[in-house]
């Protein structure tokens, strides 16, 4: 279970501070999309993202957008408004994408860190990339039966990173 376990975990995208990620060294953010940046089918940023973006790139750190979304040019048109590169169709867990944008940024796994929503996509995702991994909390509840039963899978995972949390 220990490689399905986050890194991190933290409420939000904006509670990770640009000076404390250049610090390690970090100079690639990839980030999923939807419910970890923004809502579903928010097409322009929130104002404090865009505060956040701006803070990585005055500290020398590019936000870096890899999402599964299959909705035709959501990524592509929410990443313009952001003016961001990004990945859609990302098909993660599979760790192409990850190494994929490592390349374009020529950053290697020990100075880059995934930020993401979900356990099976994005946790997994950092582990087979070799990327930290911060684990935040959905923006909002997803529809459907099948984020419902991914979220009810997530909870012993959860409550085993608490357990092996410092205190």
């Amino acid at each position: 279970m220990g490689a399905l376990i986050p890194d991190r975990i933290e409420e939000g995208f904006d509670r990770l501070q640009p000076d404390w990620l250049r610090s390690k060294g970090i100079r690639l953010v990839l980030a999923d999309l939807d419910n970890t940046l923004t809502r579903y089918r928010q097409l322009e940023p929130d104002p404090a993202l865009i505060t956040w973006r701006d803070g990585l790139h005055e500290a020398g750190i590019t936000l870096f957008v890899i999402s599964n979304s299959r909705r035709p040019n959501r990524a592509q048109q929410f990443c313009a408004n952001l003016d961001v590169p990004y990945i859609s169709h990302a098909g993660k867990p599979h760790a192409a994408a990850f190494h994929q944008a490592m390349e374009q940024c020529g950053c290697g796994a020990e100075e880059t860190i995934m930020i993401g929503d979900q356990i099976f996509t994005d946790v997994i995702g950092a582990r087979l990339a070799g990327v930290f991994c911060l684990m935040v909390d959905p923006i909002e509840p997803e529809p459907g039966w099948f984020f419902r039963l991914k979220r009810r899978l997530e909870r012993p995972i959860l409550r085993a990173y608490e357990r092996r949390k410092p205190r």
